[in-house]
């Protein structure tokens, strides 16, 4: 038996799953947003958008360094599914950037993985994921 799946959608039988591609994963251009942060690289930030980039403060992060901050987002929720990335800003593949959704913000766990000290406006790129999880 062959069935049509709706873009988007997945189904799963005891024997098979199938799935089907998304026309596009995203959000609009109006659901994004950008925010920097002020004055230290812990500086919690504010920016309620479904999707962005935050740009970090350029203060030193030593070699093996962690820095956590939070940024207050009411788009959020801690069923969510939060990707993230380091983005254009401070050296490619220098730092492990993490997110953990909590309901009404997502904090932020960013690792110097050098052997050195890095001054950098990191950008982070972020997306949130609706999920009904939980």
């Amino acid at each position: 038996m062959t069935a049509t799946i709706p873009a988007g959608y997945f189904i799963r039988t005891p024997e098979t799953i199938a799935v089907a591609a998304a026309a596009s994963i995203g959000v609009s251009a109006g659901a994004c947003g950008a925010v920097t942060q002020g004055t230290s690289k812990t500086t919690a930030v504010t920016l309620s958008t479904k999707a962005g980039v935050i740009t970090m403060h350029a203060a030193a992060l030593a070699s093996a360094a962690v820095v956590k901050f939070t940024q207050t987002n009411t788009a959020c929720s801690a069923t969510d599914v939060v990707i993230c990335n380091q983005g254009g800003g401070g050296t490619s593949n220098a730092y492990s950037v993490h997110a953990c959704a909590q309901d009404g913000s997502i904090d932020y766990r960013i690792v110097n993985n050098t052997a050195g000290s890095l001054s950098e406006a990191l950008t982070i790129n972020f997306i949130v994921i609706d999920s009904q999880a939980g």
